[in-house]
């Protein structure tokens, strides 16, 4: 491990080794940038998950030509196996040695530096104003490789400052674990649920409605059957569906504290005098339903869920298919407990997570997040409900990581990651606990005391959204969904146009799933190609011998021909993979 500390005593910020491998690539890109275009300033080049990037002002755009060449000297940088040294100097002489270099955006950076001290580190000729640490010379940068589409960028990421161009790296200790990461990219990049949404005829979207998709006839019948599982989930878990406005007066969101805190991300209307805004979450609204009748402890918990459209104003610029949209669903739900519930409830929240993301065949990461700068209430009761939560998962004996500040400004949470079959992470659960929300609304119950006493509010949600969780969905199956949850599970494909009336009649007795009769006038590979495009589970495939047997031939859209078997015999297995939610969709 390297020595962090420098000459000067002052100990350095302790980056992991990757962390200091990464910024010192950015580094790398950084000098071989200013010696092929001298005029050229550099802004900020922090490390990145997978490498790095740096922002560069230029007075024309970088070219894949330029970038080509960029790379290049930056390999030739790390043959010369040039030292990477650290260098303090007064800030009166930094500023000098900058500003001779033209490089006024670095001595923005230093003036607004506290201290008399500024530590810069050199590669050769480049200097930069930088904290490190670095690695020690150039030769340790074994693996890198820079991405061919520079980003738009704006100096300290205010929009009104000058417009930079931000290049983006790779970066690995080896030159294996590079090449993996990029054919990782170059698979997600096939899988992008954007394209492939397209392609399969799932949803689109259009300029007039920004960030509300249109969900196609199939992608509707993947949404209802996803909205109906969750239902059947939910009610067996105890949970009652409820409905509540799209709407409300801005008093609601004032008395929910949203108004202060998350009025920026919501939609208003103005109708006269009255302000209303769009929902942005369904928390309230249960809120009001609850408090609209006298409840009695031994009526607690109460659940409920609720699957309704939501609004939040995202900027324009982050809208990205169905990750980041204005308009969404959430699989909501809100338990309202007495204190000695809480453990019971989330852990009972804990183990529904835990069995809807297993039949989706996902795996999942649980982490808890506690109190942010910004939050409503007493920090005692923050410190109690953290340790309640700390406490279910305990109990669940579930593992778990800490994020620390990264609750709600309401109450702290469990979130979940979810790990796809590229290896990414997305978050898309979360178990919430809420004492705020119910002394906002006065809300209450009698105990057994008689008297009234506050309850307390999980918040819980599994998919997350629904537009998230299908992306997800879409790029972790590379749009081949297993059959208990595909549009369209299976294809009759008749061989001429004489077996269509026996195609028909094998629908008919199929009618309880989801299949189509190809009866195009068409050549059996050519239909049977596109069912594989079309990433349909089974292709049923009935000719001459189908019609006399009363079988259908039956192929699988990956494991090719499984051969024939009675249609009775097809619907069995075929009910018993739906039934199982099982992820290996052949028929044995």
């Amino acid at each position: 491990m390297m020595d962090l500390t420098g000459p000067s005593g002052e100990s350095e910020p302790a980056d992991s080794p990757i962390e200091i491998y990464r910024h010192s690539s950015a580094h790398l890109l950084a000098a071989a940038v200013t010696e092929l275009f001298p005029d050229t300033q550099c802004g900020i080049g922090p490390p990145t998950d997978d490498g790095f990037f740096y922002d560069f002002l230029t007075s024309k755009p970088f070219t894949p030509e330029d970038l080509t060449a960029i790379e290049k000297k930056m390999a030739h940088i790390v043959k010369q196996n040039r030292p990477i040294e650290k260098k303090l100097m007064p800030k009166a002489e930094a500023l000098k040695e900058f500003a001779d270099r033209g490089q006024t955006l670095k001595c923005q950076l230093i003036e607004e530096k506290a201290g008399e001290v500024v530590q810069c580190y050199t590669m050769g000729a480049f200097i930069d104003f930088c904290l490190g640490p670095h690695l020690p010379s150039t030769s340790h940068i074994k693996a890198f490789r820079l991405n061919p589409s520079p980003a738009a960028a704006y100096w300290k990421g205010n929009a009104e400052n000058a417009s930079m161009q931000r290049i983006y790296g790779y970066s690995f200790f080896t030159r294996e674990e590079l090449e993996q990461h990029l054919f990782r990219l170059a698979e997600a990049k096939k899988r992008d649920h954007r394209k492939l949404g397209k392609e399969l005829g799932l949803f689109m979207a259009h300029p007039w409605a920004p960030g509300a998709p249109f969900w196609t006839p199939r992608g509707t019948v993947l949404w209802n059957t996803l909205a109906d599982y969750m239902r059947d989930v939910v009610k067996s878990a105890g949970f009652a569906e409820v409905r509540a406005p799209l709407a409300f007066n801005q008093k609601l969101w004032e008395t929910s504290g949203h108004w202060f805190h998350y009025r920026e991300n919501m939609f208003e209307i103005n109708s006269g005098a009255e302000v209303m805004a769009l929902k942005a979450m369904n928390c309230p609204g249960h809120m009001l339903m609850f408090g609209a009748e006298k409840h009695s402890y031994r009526e607690l918990p109460i659940r409920y869920h609720e699957q309704s459209v939501l609004h939040r104003n995202e900027a324009s610029g982050v809208l990205s298919g169905l990750t980041r949209v204005r308009q969404f669903c959430q699989d909501d739900g809100h338990i309202f407990v007495t204190p000695d519930q809480i453990a019971g409830e989330v852990e009972s929240a804990l183990r529904l997570v835990q069995r809807v993301y297993t039949d989706f065949g996902l795996s999942i990461e649980m982490k808890l997040a506690t109190r942010p700068p910004e939050f409503l209430g007493e920090i005692a009761q923050w410190d109690d409900a953290e340790a309640q939560l700390k406490k279910a998962l305990e109990a669940a004996q579930q593992p778990y990581t800490l994020n620390a500040g990264d609750g709600a400004f309401y109450g702290p949470k469990i979130d979940f990651d979810v790990t796809d079959a590229l290896g990414r992470k997305w978050q898309c659960a979360t178990i919430q606990l809420d004492y705020q929300l119910p002394q906002r609304f006065d809300l209450s119950y009698t105990g057994p005391d008689g008297a009234d006493h506050r309850p307390i509010v999980i918040h819980r949600a599994i998919f997350g959204s629904f537009e998230r969780f299908i992306a997800l969905l879409i790029e972790n199956y590379a749009g081949a969904f297993p059959v208990w949850f595909a549009p369209v599970q299976a294809v009759v494909i008749p061989v001429t146009e004489a077996h269509n009336e026996y195609a028909r009649k094998v629908a008919s007795e199929l009618s309880a799933f989801r299949l189509k009769v190809d009866e195009r006038n068409e050549k059996l590979g050519y239909k049977i190609r596109e069912a594989q495009s079309q990433k349909i589970p089974y292709m049923l495939v009935v000719g001459d011998k189908e019609t006399a047997d009363g079988t259908v031939a039956v192929r699988h859209r990956f494991k090719a021909d499984l051969g024939a078997m009675k249609v009775a015999d097809f619907a069995i297995k075929l009910s018993e993979l739906i039934a199982t939610h099982n992820v290996n969709e052949e028929p044995s």
